[in-house]
């Protein structure tokens, strides 16, 4: 084992000498310790205890705020524990569905009666498919109700599918809306259903969206089989969390206020069920009206129509009971030496749908094998300036609520010291390495991707990503834009903490299935169990920086560079939308931002480098962690006062895809020209404030 790690020690090692002169923050007196620290990092995550981690984490499928699902958390705070963290659990009383308690019943009623299958078929060739409490196929957050009627064929259920439908004369009121999982948030799919006057819908797992169209199906090949179902949340609120206490902890107690259920108009009304393309094909092959517009057509082998006409009727039937259960997070910290109320936190939820194995659990076990080379390095001489608290949320799949429910609770110090957010959602399943990031965090998260070996290789993960960039025909490679449907939105879209989220992945079309097993991930996912330790390796990397730098590293000319790009979009968008409004006043302030960023990096390093007393590093890193902020708009976005940053959003028609500068967006998609005037004020005044805040820093270490 010594010789072992001597080897992981050297080779992991390798790639730092080179960039030694380059640490971002660090005081030359400082950047040896922190080499030898994070060489240190590098040779401890091993094949063997992330392999360990998944698979004990996968034994029992483990909905949220379950035994089940608790006895995960139990595990995750022992693994902790046992690695020298401080390990506290947070609970929450939360409104859920029960999905053990959930009825759902789907059939034909005319032209015969025929029962539809929702849940999946049993498999020799997977061990967990057999499972006592695996349940059928359900969405969480459904009405309940029994609805029989025609059927309209919506495509993905998105707002333009229902009004192309709307256009071509076909009303979908009083009847069963069928649409196909993909193109949007599932929730936005019963969301436009409900308004456009459905009575019931389902929701079916396309072979055109990950199915034998693209691959052999599960077991044989990693694709969907006939009867792979897509469970999750319909939730659509506008706010994130627990659906009875939007802006405030949905803490234990008589004392918390809680909204009554029958007040909030945004939980949908009709009966939501989703199926496998082996039963969906026995609705769509007997629909009888006209053929699909273009772009429509699924993979099944017959004529997509849009309707089925009086002769085909389908029953769907919801009882879903809802209740207060309770929820708790696991968090693990290793305590700051000096700075203790500054906080770099990593994290992913650990409820599942089912087993978890990719989504989220992945991720859980990269994070528990990263904890225990923490504590080890904590132990040993390594031990951070800044906190650094391992996360892991329950609930995340009913509707992001328990790291939202967090968020409330430690707002307050999550604005003063919250100094970054990394997500793990599923973030360590396979070879492709990838990721979204506030701009802050992007220079730093590329540094990191340079000193990290990519595995099986003589290369680094950077080396190998650009690779693939310049094979796709760009100079460099690039990392993306947060948008909705994981952890990150909490910290990053109402309280402004800077945040990230990075993989190491693979396609995984089993996602939300009964077939998301060990079993598949060791043959079809990281089948030499090498993917999540070099990630744990990269977040490690990426964690001790900002835990350990005189000054926080970070990207502050990115700020410029990024709102200069997106700014640039809109204003296309605004050209196509007709909107007369001119977009030089932003322009301006962007440039003026620029400069100020410019002249502060400068600044920084010529500072770090000459020496700073422990009182100026600390007040300058305060204003620091304020930057983000100045991108937080108190009174929210549109029609979303819990969605308050000014620099992205989740799509507010969709769910999951990045809205930049999403004020301006809403008001170019929504074609509301004076509004975008009124707003394009409001991010002017913005981008001044942050240009204003470096200014002030850029003087300060004059």
């Amino acid at each position: 084992m010594m010789l072992l790690r001597l080897f992981a020690f050297i080779v992991f090692a390798a790639p730092l000498a080179v960039n030694a002169q380059s640490l971002t923050g660090f005081s030359p007196a400082t950047v040896e310790d922190q080499l030898a620290c994070e060489a240190r990092l590098q040779a401890l995550p091993s094949s063997e205890a992330f392999r360990t981690h998944l698979r004990e984490l996968t034994k029992e499928p483990h909905i949220g705020a379950t035994p089940a699902n608790d006895r995960v958390g139990a595990y995750i705070a022992e693994v902790m524990a046992a690695a020298g963290l401080t390990v506290t659990q947070y609970p929450y009383d939360v409104y859920l569905p029960s999905g053990k308690d959930t009825e759902i019943d789907v059939a034909l009623v005319t032209p015969i009666r025929l029962p539809l299958n929702n849940q999946e078929y049993i498999l020799s060739e997977d061990r967990f498919s057999s499972h006592p409490d695996l349940l059928q196929g359900w969405n969480a957050y459904s009405g309940s109700g029994d609805v029989t009627g025609e059927v309209v064929y919506a495509n993905y259920g998105r707002k333009e599918d229902f009004e192309q439908l709307a256009r071509m004369g076909i009303s979908v009121q009083g009847k069963v809306v069928i649409a196909r999982y993909g193109g949007n948030f599932r929730g936005f799919k019963a969301h436009y259903a409900e308004q456009y006057g459905a009575i019931g819908l389902v929701i079916y797992s396309d072979p055109a969206n990950g199915g034998f169209t693209s691959g052999a199906p599960y077991p044989e090949g990693r694709q969907i089989n006939a009867s792979s179902v897509q469970r999750g949340s319909l939730l659509t609120l506008p706010y994130t969390g627990d659906p009875l206490t939007p802006f405030e902890p949905a803490l234990p107690g008589d004392d918390t206020n809680r909204l009554d259920p029958a007040d909030i108009a945004d939980l949908h009304t009709i009966p939501v069920a989703p199926l496998p393309y082996g039963s969906a094909k026995e609705i769509l092959s007997r629909m009888a009206g006209e053929v699909v517009p273009s772009g429509w057509r699924g993979g099944l082998p017959f004529a997509y129509r849009v309707t089925g006409g009086p002769d085909l009727t389908v029953r769907v039937r919801v009882d879903q009971p809802h209740g207060l259960r309770r929820a708790t997070n696991v968090i693990g910290t290793v305590p700051g030496t000096e700075h203790p109320d500054e906080w770099v936190i990593l994290g992913s939820h650990y409820d599942a749908w089912t087993f978890g194995a990719v989504d989220p659990l992945a991720g859980t076990a990269m994070l528990l094998t990263l904890a225990e080379a923490l504590g080890e390095l904590a132990a040993n001489g390594c031990a951070p300036r800044r906190s650094i608290r391992i996360a892991h949320w329950d609930v995340e799949e009913y509707g992001i609520i328990g790291s939202t429910e967090w968020v409330e609770q430690f707002r307050d110090a999550l604005t003063e010291g919250g100094v970054a957010y990394l997500n793990a959602d599923a973030a360590a399943s396979g070879p492709n390495f990838g990721g979204a990031a506030s701009p802050s965090l992007k220079g730093l998260i590329e540094d990191a991707t340079k000193v990290v070996m990519y595995p099986g290789s003589e290369q680094t993960i950077y080396d190998w990503w650009a690779e693939r960039a310049a094979r796709g025909g760009n100079d460099a490679p690039t990392l993306g834009n947060l948008g909705g449907g994981s952890d990150h939105v909490g910290f990053y879209t109402h309280i402004g903490v800077p945040s990230a989220g990075l993989s190491m992945s693979t396609s995984a079309p089993i996602y939300h299935s009964n077939y998301d097993t060990f079993a598949w991930y060791e043959r079809f996912g990281d089948t030499d169990f090498v993917f999540g330790p070099a990630l744990a390796r990269l977040d490690g990397i990426i964690a001790l920086r900002l835990a350990n730098a005189t000054l926080l590293p970070y990207d502050v000319a990115r700020y410029a560079t990024d709102l200069r790009r997106h700014a640039t979009d809109l204003a296309r968008r605004g050209e196509v939308a007709s909107l007369p409004i001119g977009f030089d006043a932003l322009m301006t302030s962007i440039d003026a931002l620029d400069a100020a960023t410019a002249l502060f990096e400068e600044r920084r390093e010529a500072a770090v480098a000459a020496g700073l007393s422990g009182a100026e590093a600390a007040a300058l890193n305060a204003q620091l962690i304020a930057l983000e902020k100045a991108f937080i708009h108190q009174p929210g976005l549109q029609d979303r006062a819990w969605s308050r940053s000014l620099y992205a959003s989740p799509d507010p028609f969709s769910g999951y895809a990045s809205w930049m500068l999403p004020g301006l967006r809403y008001e170019i998609e929504t074609t509301n020209g004076p509004g975008l005037e009124q707003w394009l004020v409001v991010y002017v005044q913005s981008i001044d404030a942050l240009a204003e805040k470096i200014r002030t820093l850029s003087a300060a270490l004059e």
